[in-house]
């Protein structure tokens, strides 16, 4: 018997679910200035996604580039501060790899500042760091990308308030609707208990899912030392989320 377009929508549609809210940040959280101005006033109201949404658009694979996960090779010189190697595995719910998908992840160079006009902080610039790579995950889900420690900065949140050193991360997915954006930060790092988007994670447990380990067995000898950060898509271990909405497709 042939399925009704209605029903292979539904059936494309079944996987897409609210995340669970107690591994995901607050949205209106005051030690977070932002989120005081930005976080809605009234009941959010979810809305169904519907499978043009889910399906496109898309990204083209032919756009990564040979040196892309390599954020040390992709200028005509080396780029100032400590290498590290960045790994791990994007799962779903059950464990099992998100093949195939799109995974980006942008930063600060070492001295604590981005190559953008907006950044003021007054940190060297890094000719030889733009500080983004892009790659995509294998069949069993693993990526990885080799970088520079990036460097803690002020941001004026509070006073003396500093980021602790961190990586974005987007998980694009099949489409637009599914990118997912999260941070990865250091183990051992002494600014985490004061930073507001930390701790605006009311789960402890969610919140050390943002932190990687140290990962010696993708150390390189007298190169780089190796971090592991695997991201969990959904579930009650899911890794928190920056762009979370309640009812929002994952």
């Amino acid at each position: 018997m042939t399925s009704r377009p209605g029903n292979l929508a539904q059936q494309a549609l079944a996987g897409y679910r609210a995340n669970d809210p107690a591994t995901q940040p607050e949205l209106y959280f005051p030690p977070y200035a932002s989120t005081v101005k930005r976080s809605p006033r009234e009941p959010l109201l979810p809305i169904q996604a519907t499978l043009s949404e889910i399906t496109g658009p898309v990204f083209g694979h032919d756009l990564i580039r040979a040196n892309d996960f390599d954020l040390t090779k992709q200028h005509d010189g080396d780029p100032i501060g400590e290498r590290i190697v960045v790994t791990g595995r994007v799962l779903d719910a059950n464990a099992r790899p998100v093949a195939n998908t799109l995974v980006e992840i942008w930063q600060a160079n070492a001295a604590g500042r981005y190559p953008h006009p907006r950044d003021q902080h007054n940190a060297p610039t890094d000719p030889n760091f733009t500080g983004a790579g892009r790659t995509i995950t294998d069949a069993q889900g693993r990526y990885r990308f080799v970088t520079i420690r990036p460097g803690e900065y002020p941001w004026r949140n509070h006073y003396n308030a500093w980021r602790p050193a961190h990586i974005h991360f987007s998980i694009f997915g099949p489409a637009f609707l599914t990118r997912l954006v999260t941070q990865m930060y250091f183990p051992g790092d002494p600014l985490l208990e004061y930073d507001p988007m930390y701790m605006s994670v009311p789960d402890e447990g969610a919140r050390k899912r943002l932190v990687s380990a140290f990962d010696w067995e993708h150390t390189i000898p007298e190169q780089a030392l190796g971090y592991r950060f695997d991201v969990i898509l959904r579930g009650r271990d899911e890794t928190p989320m920056e762009n979370y909405m309640p009812g929002a497709a994952k």
